[in-house]
């Protein structure tokens, strides 16, 4: 069994990317499942094209994308994307889309194939806070969601696919009072409850 999982490089002024360095935590296997890794550009026009062609080129039985989203105090599977782009500021190649649609002629969204009700319990059953989103925000991060399920919907792929933000890291908060972060430990804790609960419902 195969899954693959992206992450994102930093933006937004920050040096690291949680989600970089859940990843590179993470064993190459686990627990009989083959975790294959990408690190994803923050850029609208660039994201989508990274995992996509490695969807086609590793042919995995399910795609967990993460994110970073500053400020929230639990990780959150997505439970929807939508098709717009809205950003707040301009992503790594300084490109701000403004109420612009992802695909014009795409449904207006498209839900999380993962199981995010038995993903968000696995979580926190290890005590680490978690919680259903149902929002992914109009930056990149709903765009990848967003292109990457809208794409395997039109090759009639059935491969799980689903999104899941994480918040800052301990050592992001530094200089920020009254935001939340957690230890990376408990991130790739989360990430491991996450692949094991996909695993199960494959």
């Amino acid at each position: 069994m195969k899954i693959l999982l992206s992450a994102f490089e930093p933006f937004g002024g920050e040096t690291i990317n949680p989600t970089q360095r859940i990843l590179a935590c993470l064993p190459d296997e686990l627990e009989g499942v083959h975790l294959v890794k990408v690190s994803v550009p923050v850029e609208f026009d660039a994201c989508c094209a990274v995992v996509t062609s490695a969807i086609h080129r590793e042919d995995p039985d399910a795609v967990i994308m993460f994110g970073q989203a500053g400020g929230r105090d639990a990780i959150t599977p997505e439970r929807v994307a939508i098709n717009m782009d809205d950003a707040r500021m301009a992503d790594n190649a300084g490109n701000s889309p403004q109420e612009k649609p992802i695909d014009k002629e795409g449904p207006a969204a498209y839900f999380s194939t993962l199981p995010i009700k038995a993903i968000t319990e696995a979580i926190q059953a290890k005590g680490i806070p978690a919680r259903i989103s149902n929002t992914a925000g109009t930056y990149v991060c709903n765009h990848l969601m967003y292109s990457v399920l809208h794409e395997l919907t039109m090759e009639n792929r059935q491969i799980p696919a689903g999104f899941v933000h994480v918040p800052y890291l301990i050592e992001q908060i530094k200089g920020k009072p009254g935001v939340f972060g957690m230890e990376l430990s408990d991130m790739v804790e989360a990430a491991e409850q996450i692949v094991k609960t996909v695993q199960k419902y494959l």
